[in-house]
């Protein structure tokens, strides 16, 4: 056995710390202008040892190399999903670290680095060599076992065409009070808001371009009689039956939000989770004191309630569009209504529609009923649902995914990331407008009965979801640590551009026959290929046509770095490499 190997694999990989790995290997890989494009190498060795690395490219200046970390998991998914890598608790592949000449293995495990090239949208299209040398630790500390030395290298072809912007509505759920939480920072502090820049500009980076605004703090994923800490943007004072409102934190957020990236806002909503039964947590000042007027004390139908909506919601509506949001904000009433919540729910809509003017309402809701009765207008069934949901008149479609689903698309830690990237594909195929996810860094336990976790420990919720399913990013020193379901994630939506790139040029139906080619069957939620290599040469064949159809037909030309000819010259087979101690 050779004391270190190494193999290049791509970004839909999972590389556990076991002896064996079963994954293909790449050599190529092609990719738009401007486009985020990842692949992994893999590596082992017969002891524990550091390893350095250098790396010789054009491509220097816009790649990011990172160690994938492994976190515990004790839900990693489902076990009666047929579909996963493994329902066993244990240590999963997710966190990226970022790494810049060196990293450790342990004895006789694969670890992984994981690559990130953001292409610039200027860059000449050619193909781009870059090379990996690996050796040992220049100041190894340990047993000095011998010299060894491996080369890794990839061919990018970047390609003369660039991504359009992303059309889809995208929003995984932001709770600005796990950032002070974490962080133990208090809220709106000056600290706060840096970071809370930082995972703007994260999410933007990563498609996500609507954001959860918490007018006042969000009413979800808490207990009944339990609260969650105050993270409320409204200043509000009660003065004889009059309330005033200040709104220059929301104006600072939205402007935040903005310049980072974000495009749409949605507004927190406006009563309890599960049927509106009850007011969120707003704080009002009265006569100097804070207080907490509305919450689980106060019913949903509360003549209070209602007066402070009517008060509050035409002078919000009339800042909203003096920062040019008409169009890009959506409100909320309550998540995941059931028939159980009819009145509630239905009373609570009607009180929020008379006041919403031309400004949407989107809620999660997987009961068809509501939206049958007129109840919902932009209903966002979960992924199961969604097939009851198509054949309707819906003028905005939306789908949305949490945890613990089986069969359909999604992230969790122990599905393979094929699962979690061909979201894209579905969201192309049911030509949607919007995806709603829970959690982009809820990181709190289930109800948010225990706040004050340690998410690179804890991943699952406290036992309560898949792994995966209730953050996007793992909180870092000085703002977020991306995670592995989140880049593959990305790639979903970079797929979903290039398929509507594509179809700008040969039509809708000569896309869905491209997709649907050699398959003996209709790709749907619950239906589709599983297979990493299929989900690859897909988005391959995708970007041969759209280079062979655009109008611009200047050909490719060949551009080679000179560490090219040390590749050319140890003709570097598409096989893992196998170095021996010397």
């Amino acid at each position: 056995m050779a004391f270190f190997q190494s193999r290049l694999i791509s970004s839909l990989e999972k590389v556990f710390c076991r002896q064996k790995l079963e994954a293909n290997t790449i050599a190529n890989l092609t990719a738009g202008r401007g486009e985020n494009i990842s692949f992994q190498i893999a590596c082992r060795a017969e002891e524990n040892i550091w390893v350095d690395f250098e790396i010789e490219s054009e491509l220097l200046p816009y790649l990011k190399v990172y160690e994938v970390g492994l976190v515990p998991c004790e839900l990693p998914a489902m076990p009666d999903d047929p579909h996963v890598l493994s329902c066993e608790p244990g240590l999963y592949p997710d966190p990226l670290y970022p790494r810049e000449k060196s990293f450790k293995i342990s004895r006789r495990h694969w670890h992984a680095l994981w690559i990130s090239i953001n292409i610039p949208e200027d860059l000449p299209a050619g193909r781009y060599p870059t090379i990996f040398h690996f050796h040992n630790h220049a100041a190894a500390s340990e047993k000095d076992y011998g010299f060894f030395s491996d080369t890794q290298c990839l061919f990018l072809e970047v390609l003369p065409f660039e991504l359009p912007e992303q059309l889809l509505i995208c929003t995984n759920w932001f709770y600005a009070d796990c950032i002070f939480t974490y962080y133990r920072i208090p809220c709106w502090s000056e600290k706060n808001w840096y970071l809370m820049g930082k995972y703007f500009q994260n999410m933007a980076e990563h498609g996500i371009n609507m954001l959860l605004t918490p007018l006042w703090t969000v009413p979800l994923d808490t207990a009944v009689g339990h609260e969650r800490p105050t993270a409320q943007l409204l200043d509000i004072e009660l003065e004889n039956g009059r309330y005033r409102f200040n709104f220059d934190r929301l104006r600072r957020w939205i402007n935040l939000a903005s310049e980072s990236g974000i495009k749409y806002f949605e507004m927190s909503h406006a009563f309890s989770q599960w049927g509106a039964v009850f007011t969120p947590k707003i704080i009002v000042r009265e006569n100097g004191e804070d207080k907490k007027k509305f919450g689980w004390h106060v019913s949903s139908d509360s003549p209070e309630y209602k007066d402070f909506l009517q008060q509050l919601m035409p002078q919000l509506l009339d800042f909203l569009r003096s920062m040019n949001l008409s169009g890009y904000c959506y409100f909320h009433v309550s998540d995941e209504p059931t028939e159980i919540s009819l009145e509630s729910y239905r009373n609570a809509a009607e009180l929020l529609y008379s006041l919403t003017d031309d400004f949407p309402i989107i809620d999660a809701l997987s009961d068809l009923s509501f939206f049958k009765r007129g109840i919902v207008k932009y209903p966002i069934p979960n992924t199961e649902h969604i097939d009851e949901f198509m054949p309707e008149d819906i003028k905005q479609r939306w789908v949305y995914y949490c945890g613990g689903y089986r069969q359909v698309p999604n992230r969790q830690f122990g599905m393979p990331s094929a699962r979690n990237r061909i979201m894209g594909l579905i969201l192309y195929l049911y030509n949607l407008d919007g995806f709603l996810n829970w959690g982009y860094n809820f990181w709190y336990t289930q109800y948010s009965l225990k706040q004050d976790i340690d998410p690179f420990k804890v991943t699952d919720a406290g036992r309560a979801f898949c792994g995966g399913g209730s953050f996007m990013v793992y909180p870092g020193e000085d703002g977020p640590v991306n995670s592995l379901h989140y880049e593959v994630f990305r790639d979903g939506l970079q797929d979903l551009r290039a398929l509507r790139l594509l179809e700008s040029h040969i039509g809708r139906n000569a896309v869905i026959a491209l997709i649907h080619d050699k398959l003996d069957y209709q790709i749907t939620i619950k239906n589709y290929p599983r297979d990493n290599s299929w989900l690859l040469d897909l988005r391959q064949t995708v970007n041969s046509r759209i280079v062979t159809s655009t109008s611009d037909k200047t050909a490719t030309k060949t551009i080679f770095h000179r560490s090219s000819v040390l590749a050319a010259a140890k003709r570097l087979p598409i096989v893992e490499h196998q170095v021996a101690i010397l």
